[in-house]
């Protein structure tokens, strides 16, 4: 008796063998190691009456993952082994299959694979879930030509996580979550949406732009690949944003985090200006609540504007470890204590000067202080002051504080507080640190600001300043309208990608990064920013942040050990060229489009970023001259997010990070996903050294070397085990400091989770 199997469209078919192993044989195909016979008697279907085909294909995908890990007693010395990692671009294949028929079904057209692109644009521009922009834009002869540009067979580069990845979250689906676009139609998209600005070339640039999105050579960040071509399209991953001592700023700021949170971006806040408790109000004494009910607030407000019921909002909230409230800032996250106090949804970070560090190191005081008090009684702001290379304004001005006998302070030791950090960091991994002095000396832009704190994942250093409220008045001729009146600060905008140095080779960085550069200049013109002062400040400095993913599988490829002497000199020299072109590309730019509005008078002008590094060969001078004739478009150009994410899509490490594990099986919502290092071999098993195993002193030292390339910071993680000593960990704060990183992300246990920023994966 024949089998009826039910089609996706429901329809009845007579069941056809011959169709199943003709797909297990297509999925296997020019697959080293994946024996199509082998996946058909091991997938074991047990076909039976009314069966979907959407059944059988996910039997086979679930198999083909199976195959993937298997645990035996090897050479490894009974290790689990990686014996068919292979099998995961046999899953990601069938995965693929099933999006087809989806997609076929769907669209209403009759063959395997892909659909017209053009109506495909068509529908989802009627529908609503593409921005009209691209049609009138484009003619209907440049989607077709970009149309049959297309690439279909650059799917196959994606393993299983990948693929799985951009179907879950990125592809636009209808909006009964019916599958509609399919993953080359989703890079052709962001594509074509950042080269518009390039007018006439917009067709050439799209093609560039798509070729190194298909290939897997670089990742956009989150907010990008989600958001672009769609009708509103906020590209840009991560804001920051200064609080001012005053009621309308503090709540000025929850506004702007909560639309920030609705379009998909996380928030850095500096909290460093708001008076401590029992400060006092309007003459008052012991009124202020100090810093943390208004943490409290932000807390709130990123649990309540939760981006469709998707994920929680994201912030991280910046204090100065001078502050008086620094120790209940440090007990925020922490599981003991009164609830009412603390703020578990958001994370928290220290902005620390070099005074702080050389006292610790000789095991001195410290003072905290009331930044109220010290502005109502010395007449400056002591958060507004940095150590320069020359002037050393910080230290000057807060021993003048500290000699002052008028001005209330609290007297600690400062390895107290450092007991404290380092107590809630092995707790929580946090607070992030960030070394403000550092930041501000290598600020190219100190010229036209200040540098406060960084953003959620603590890559961005940019200038950042409040707004100021002016007033507000009834304003209409016989039409009532209320007018308020701010003077805008700088609110920073993180405009993100990143090289994927697991599929670029050194030599292709002089072609691949100006084209990186070009595509973040023009998120930079393109951006719907849900902020009015964050699209001045974007439009001011032209900032970005061009980072890299795939550090550790480049060492890998290259057989360089994490820990060796020649790591640092290929991460020298790496960090170098990568610095180069991207100045030189966003030196062409200005050229091509005009200078950032900021750029006379800051380091770039000067040549003091050059001077400062150590840039003394002749194509180094040669470029600090050219900088200086023609400017760059781009006041901030470098930045190195964690790209915990979309390195997923691009099968390779997270930004400069080292494995976390050689291979696992993660589990989310009852489906597992085998996670193998990228190309792991019997070859370069010992190569691959695990986060945890790995001595953090070649860490710091590497994140140090390549700092000194990078005008912006690097989310830099360090790695402890449960049995770390105390001072161990401080050794490892020291040593940071003293190798001139600017920030340190996740202190990381491996007995916590930690929650990734999703926003600032690129």
């Amino acid at each position: 008796m024949d089998i009826l199997i039910r089609k996706r469209d429901g329809r009845l078919e007579k069941l056809n063998v011959e169709k199943t192993k003709r797909m297990i044989n297509m999925a296997c195909e020019g697959i080293e190691g994946c024996d199509p016979i082998e996946l058909e008697l091991d997938s074991c279907i047990q076909f039976r009456e009314e069966m979907t085909t959407a059944e059988i294909q996910k039997i086979l995908i679930q198999t083909a993952i199976g195959k993937v890990i298997q645990t035996k007693a090897n050479e490894f010395g009974g290790s689990t082994k990686v014996t068919h990692s292979n099998w995961q671009y046999v899953a990601a294949r069938l995965l693929l299959f099933d999006l087809y028929k989806e997609a076929k079904k769907n669209r209403g057209y009759d063959h395997f694979g892909y659909g017209s692109y053009l109506e495909l644009i068509y529908k989802l521009e009627e529908k609503g879930l593409y921005g009209k922009y691209l049609l009138t834009e484009y003619t209907k002869e440049d989607i077709l030509e970009l149309a049959e540009y297309i690439k279909p067979e650059r799917d196959y580069l994606f393993n299983y996580e990948g693929v799985k990845l951009l179907v879950d979250r990125y592809l636009i689906r209808g909006f009964g979550k019916e599958v509609l676009e399919l993953p080359q139609e989703r890079f052709m998209t962001i594509a074509m949406h950042l080269a518009i600005p390039e007018k006439e070339n917009k067709v050439h640039y799209a093609k560039k732009f798509y070729d190194l999105l298909s290939q897997l050579k670089m990742t956009v960040a989150t907010p990008t690949l989600g958001n672009a071509g769609t009708p509103t399209y906020q590209l840009s991953s991560c804001f920051i944003s200064t609080v001012g001592d005053n009621l309308w700023s503090i709540y000025d700021t929850n506004q702007k985090f909560a639309q920030v949170s609705k379009h998909g971006g996380g928030m850095g806040i500096y909290l460093g200006k708001i008076r401590a408790l029992n400060s006092e109000i309007r003459g008052y004494k012991n009124a202020s609540g100090g810093v943390i009910p208004w943490v409290r607030l932000y807390n709130d407000t990123a649990v309540a504007v939760d981006q469709l019921g998707k994920r929680k909002g994201g912030a991280t909230v910046t204090l100065d470890i001078w502050h008086q409230d620094v120790y209940d800032f440090l007990d925020l996250k922490t599981n003991n204590g009164d609830d009412r106090r603390k703020a578990h949804d958001l994370f928290t970070a220290l902005s620390i000067p070099d005074l702080f560090m050389q006292r610790l190191e000789k095991r001195q005081k410290w003072s905290l202080f009331d930044p109220y008090s010290v502005h109502k009684l010395m007449g400056y702001y002591l958060e507004d002051a940095f150590d320069d290379v020359e002037d050393k304004a910080f230290t000057r001005k807060y021993v003048e504080c500290e000699n002052n006998p008028m001005l209330p302070r609290v007297e600690v030791d400062a390895l107290d507080i450092m007991k404290k950090i380092l107590k809630s960091a092995v707790e929580t991994g946090t607070p992030f640190i960030f070394f403000r002095d550092t930041v501000n000396k290598y600020n190219a832009n100190k010229h036209a600001g200040m540098i406060y704190a960084s953003n959620l994942c603590h890559e961005i250093t940019q200038n950042t300043s409040e707004s100021i409220f002016v007033n507000e008045e009834i304003v209409g001729d016989g039409r009532r309208e209320i007018r308020s009146t701010i003077t805008p600060g700088d609110m920073v905008v993180c405009n993100l990608n990143s090289i994927n140095l697991g599929k670029t080779e050194l030599e292709e960085l002089q072609e691949t990064v100006p084209l990186q550069i070009r595509m973040l200049d023009n998120v930079v013109s393109l951006n719907d920013l849900p902020v009015a002062e964050a699209k001045l400040t974007s439009d001011k400095y032209r900032a970005i942040g061009l980072g890299t993913s795939g550090y550790h599988h480049y060492l890998v490829k290259k057989n360089i050990m994490w820990e060796s002497q020649e790591h640092l000199e290929v991460a020298d020299t790496l960090f170098e060229e990568i610095a180069y072109q991207a100045i030189k590309g966003s030196m062409e730019l200005a050229k091509e489009k005009g200078a950032y509005s900021e750029f006379e008078g800051s380091e770039w002008h000067t040549g003091a970023y050059f001077e400062r590094r150590g840039y003394t060969s002749s194509r180094w001078l040669k470029l600090k001259e050219d900088v200086k004739k023609y400017g760059v478009r781009n006041g901030y150009i470098m930045a190195i997010a964690p790209t915990g994410s979309t390195s997923n899509i691009g099968n390779t490490t997270a930004g400069i990070d080292p494995i976390f594990k050689k291979f696992f099986i993660e589990e989310k919502k009852g489906s597992f996903t085998p996670k193998t290092a990228p190309d792991l071999s019997v070859e370069n098993f010992w190569t691959y050294k695990e986060a945890h195993t790995i001595d953090q002193q070649w860490s710091i030292k590497a994140c140090g070397v390549r700092q000194k390339h990078i005008d912006q910071a690097q989310s830099f993680n360090l790695y402890i085990t449960p049995e770390i000593k105390a001072k161990d960990i401080l050794e490892m704060y020291m040593e940071t400091w003293r190798q001139g990183v600017k920030t340190i992300y996740y202190i990381r246990n491996q007995s916590l989770e930690m929650d990734e920023c999703t926003s600032c994966s690129s």
